[in-house]
């Protein structure tokens, strides 16, 4: 039985079209009719208020994460990390304040008491060339970062796959990516990801219960590689004997409110934790539309409409 986390907020940061289907359960369908009035007014709220999250909703209508979110001790030095090594693939921040910054789909935050560290992650950005790879891992070196792999060819991937690694202050490996993609993300946006987790299996169960709500598919189907693919993006569910993944906010997007809905009603039926149900975050922006779940293995991913 799905349990609500009482009071506990669902994110720190600020799409999928509806797909047609037949749920039966009275919690699906009551969710698909909406919810009573009211019935959302007290829903817990992030902790901080962003003035603006526009360029949010005019990504999402690029086939990309709505937003990815990660946490850091030391959010001065993460900022300055991403702003080094984003700003070569053409990426400036589009929000920023002391305690979280954002670029488009991907945002960094200050770890708090429910918010801690992420560690273990791995980020493929969108470079336009391979001399934008170069340039990125260039530009971390010689700021003093730690490699993660020098830029190169990665046919293990695909055959015009190039790639350039480096460590961000926390140790999550990122990388600048560069393929002859018909409809890429735009440059400097998340490409991919890859998520170490406990149980790929249990991992692919929930992932496949939400994804007609967050316009998901399976590309790779592997007992320790499970990828799931988006519009334009991926992200990969591995069991390599890693450590794992901790504590990432994946946020998908949708078109409508019912979407959201659905995905909510759809998650707590098959057993998921609840971490913040359907409603409005005015503190994100008017008509941010959103709902919070929890993945097997703690991430909390959500599902927005942002009404615009």
């Amino acid at each position: 039985m799905a349990q609500r986390r009482e009071g506990v907020e669902p994110s720190n940061f600020p799409a999928a079209a509806g797909r047609e289907g037949s749920p039966s359960s009275p919690l699906i369908l009551q969710a698909l009719e909406g919810p009573e009035s009211g019935s959302h007014a007290q829903l817990p709220l992030a902790r901080l208020q962003l003035p603006e999250l526009s360029r949010l909703a005019t990504v999402s209508s690029a086939g990309v994460f709505d937003h990815i979110g990660i946490y850091f001790t030391d959010c001065v030095a993460a900022d300055r990390f991403y702003r080094t090594v984003l700003s070569v693939l053409g990426a400036e921040p589009s929000y920023a304040d002391p305690e979280m910054i954002g670029w488009s789909d991907w945002w960094i935050g200050s770890t708090d008491r429910e918010h801690p560290v992420t560690r273990g992650l791995h980020v493929g950005f969108r470079a336009p060339s391979r001399g934008a790879v170069d340039a990125f891992w260039q530009a971390g070196i010689d700021a003093g970062y730690r490699g993660d792999g020098a830029p190169g060819q990665r046919t293990l991937y695909r055959p015009d796959y190039y790639g350039g690694f480096l460590l961000d202050p926390a140790g999550n490996s990122v990388e600048a990516v560069h393929t002859e993609r018909e409809h890429p993300v735009p440059d400097g946006c998340v490409d991919h990801l890859w998520i170490r987790v406990r149980d790929p299996a249990a991992s692919r169960r929930f992932y496949m219960t939400i994804a007609p709500y967050a316009g998901l598919r399976i590309g790779v189907d592997k007992p320790d590689h499970v990828e799931m693919v988006g519009q334009n993006f991926s992200f990969s569910l591995i069991d390599d004997g890693r450590p794992l993944t901790e504590h990432v906010h994946l946020a998908f997007p949708a078109h409508d409110d019912g979407t959201v809905r659905a995905f909510h009603a759809v998650a707590l039926a098959a057993g998921y934790e609840d971490h913040g149900g359907p409603g409005e975050r005015r503190i994100y922006h008017p008509g941010y539309y959103g709902a919070f779940v929890l993945d097997p293995d703690g991430h909390n991913v959500e599902v927005v409409n942002h009404n615009r």
